[in-house]
């Protein structure tokens, strides 16, 4: 069967349009948000005790801004924890009090990591660990507690 073409027109706005998809999927690729000077990261580590919506490739951030992605996710089989690592851009300096929380962009956005950072003279070393954790929330958790007026053991005496 032979394609047979129409009108020089609909070619041109159908190479176009490829073209468009096309320059869109290559910025996409580019782009990841980091803004890194010198390109390097280092591995930062955080324990959680739950971590729906987490996955590798989601970011972290401080204050909003993107620092870095989690690189992994996997179970700590001597703690039972989720443990979370991070590469971070190698430039933010990440201390030894700082909080990791696994957080989501309004009602049903996307999740990321928040990483609150302490006041703390020591600094993490690539490898290091946040040790302050805040682990992620339910949504539908939160909905129960909500339709049933808040903790089920407080009528209870």
């Amino acid at each position: 069967m032979a394609v047979v073409i129409e009108s020089p027109v609909e070619t041109a706005i159908g190479a176009a349009v490829l073209a468009v998809a096309v320059g869109f999927g290559v910025y996409a690729a580019q782009s990841d948000g980091v803004s890194s000077s010198s390109g390097a990261e280092h591995a930062i580590s955080a324990k959680f005790s739950s971590v729906n919506g987490v996955s590798a490739g989601i970011d972290v951030r401080i204050a909003g801004v993107k620092i870095g992605r989690v690189a992994e996710v996997k179970l700590d089989p001597a703690t039972y924890k989720a443990l979370v690592v991070m590469n971070i851009d190698k430039s933010i300096e990440i201390t030894k009090d700082a909080i990791a929380k696994v957080d989501v962009e309004g009602l049903l956005g996307s999740t990321f990591i928040a990483i609150d950072p302490g006041g703390h003279d020591v600094l993490l070393k690539d490898g290091g660990v946040i040790t302050n954790t805040q682990p992620s929330v339910s949504l539908l958790e939160l909905l129960a507690k909500f339709a049933t007026g808040g903790d089920k053991d407080a009528g209870k005496k």
